[in-house]
């Protein structure tokens, strides 16, 4: 059997989130308009986006259910 690499991330999601939504955000700067440009800030926003859910599920004003 297969054994899996596991390793501990230096990075907190959130921050590795962040910092490919920025790589992306730059890669469309550069990319003219059309599919390829829209398909990089659609990615970029949905990194955005779950870095921001991550932060509000680790906050402690989060409460779980009854």
């Amino acid at each position: 059997m297969q054994r899996r690499r596991r390793f501990a991330q230096t990075v907190s999601l959130e921050e590795r989130l962040a910092e490919e939504a920025k790589r992306l955000r730059e890669k469309a700067r550069s990319l003219p308009p059309g599919p390829l440009r829209d398909d990089a800030l659609r990615k970029a926003r949905q990194a955005e986006t779950g870095s921001h859910m991550s932060q509000w599920l680790r906050s402690p004003g989060l409460q779980p259910p009854d």
